[in-house]
């Protein structure tokens, strides 16, 4: 029996089993993305420290060396726009990803102007801070990707994996930052207090988005973390910061500190490279993983409908009961065509879909929750900074101190400010 010839019970039942398929195959190219942007992204992290050693100094090795990675960043941002446009935007699934395809737009015009930014810091026209700060932008648009992907993922075990995934990766763009602010200082010989507290909270903010990156990865890869976080490159660099933070205007350090601090980072984050790609093997696998398993699903689904409905026309109805895992009196059946005991077995069938569902949806968001918490911790964030006209790591500081001070979490000290700030009449709220 074909499924045009069911019943209409048993074809919404086995259009439920297909549409997750569908969701899972769109899901598994979104994925094939996120690891092509982890590329993108490790290869702009590497240009961006060259191109700040470079605009910082006179040294003709060092546009030597930032020529070579931007030709490699070149090659990974090919690869990586060809399978932006190979997206099919017309899908059905496309519809759910109205958010996902927001960002790929901001990414794909801040990709148009690379060239020309490129162009300026060769010529000197920027200065270490203004090209750091527009690849920031850039990287902070394909971390966003990531993001979206992992708040729109419809499989837990995948949505557990991308948010480990994300938190690894923003928690390595944290670090390239500090690499960037620390060498700022050490150049300077000292670090002032804006850039002192910078340090701070860099430091700060990359210990809570590696703290539920653990939360959330597989065992694997949190074994390749903390071997790196034990290793002889860390501890110079806890060092190291320990004495920028030290320095003030009349405690100054060795310039040349600031090539060791360079060097020592980029080891770092190299070296974070094999945990995100470890994780991208991860996020696939188990991407290829539950398709298969939801293409058997489906087909076996598919034949014991079949069997049912074969077994109900030829009247073996005494045998449909073994389909009935749990054996519910029934007050009444659908009036669709189905027999009293083939519709007590589709029933048992329905349900037992709706549980796995249930809780499919329960684990999926249990995972999500971590992205909830950083979006109103950002939000929270944002506040204090438009109202009080401070900077990112002054607001991040004083919701830190808050939740110090009362024994609470982040996203609580968030949730408080945001719900008083709403609760305000509109003209107290600061333009």
């Amino acid at each position: 029996m074909t499924d045009t010839n069911m019943p209409p019970a048993l074809r919404f039942m086995l259009a439920a089993r297909r549409s997750e398929l569908e969701g899972l195959e769109g899901l598994a190219q979104t994925c094939e993305l996120v690891t092509q942007i982890g590329e993108l992204v490790h290869a702009l992290q590497r240009e961006r420290g060259y191109s700040n050693l470079y605009l910082g100094s006179q040294t003709p090795a060092h546009l030597t060396q930032l020529n070579a990675l931007t030709q490699e960043a070149k090659a990974v941002e090919q690869r990586v726009v060809v399978s932006f446009e190979g997206i099919d935007l017309y899908a059905a699934s496309a519809s759910d990803r109205a958010r996902l395809f927001n960002r790929l737009a901001y990414v794909m015009h801040a990709l148009d102007e690379l060239p020309g930014l490129r162009r300026r810091i060769r010529d000197r026209l920027l200065s270490p801070l203004e090209a750091t700060t527009a690849l920031t932008r850039l990287i902070g648009g394909l971390l966003a990707v990531v993001f979206e992907a992992a708040d729109t993922a419809i499989d837990p075990v995948i949505t557990r994996v991308l948010v480990a995934m994300f938190n690894f990766m923003q928690g390595k763009e944290l670090a390239g930052q500090e690499r960037a602010s620390g060498v700022a200082g050490f150049s300077a010989g000292y670090f002032d207090k804006a850039l002192r507290d910078r340090i701070e909270h860099l430091a700060h903010s990359q210990e809570r988005c590696f703290q539920i990156f653990s939360d959330f990865a597989d065992d694997q890869s949190r074994s390749l973390w903390r071997d790196q976080q034990g290793s002889a490159t860390v501890v110079q660099i806890v060092r190291l910061r320990g004495v920028a933070l030290k320095t003030s205007e009349t405690e100054r350090v060795d310039p040349t500190l600031s090539e060791l601090w360079f060097e020592l980072n980029t080891l770092r984050i190299d070296a974070m490279r094999a945990v995100e790609i470890h994780l991208a093997n991860v996020l696939l696998n188990n991407c290829h993983t539950s398709i298969k398993q939801a293409r058997a699903d489906l087909e076996n689904h598919r034949m014991l409908l079949n069997r049912l409905v074969g077994l109900q026309s030829a009247g073996a109805v005494d045998q449909t009961v073994l389909f009935n895992v749990q054996a519910l009196d029934l007050d009444s059946v659908p009036q669709d065509g189905l027999g009293h005991h083939l519709g007590r077995s589709v029933l048992d069938l329905l349900q037992a879909q709706s549980q796995r569902l249930l809780s499919a949806n329960d684990e999926r968001d249990e995972a999500r929750e971590a992205l909830n918490e950083r979006k109103l911790v950002e939000r929270a964030k944002r506040l204090l900074m438009d109202e009080h006209q401070l900077s990112e790591s002054d607001a991040y500081e004083r919701m830190r101190v808050a939740a110090m001070e009362r024994g609470q979490r982040m996203v609580d000290v968030a949730q408080t400010l945001l719900a008083f700030a709403a609760g305000r009449p509109a003209s107290r709220k600061r333009p």
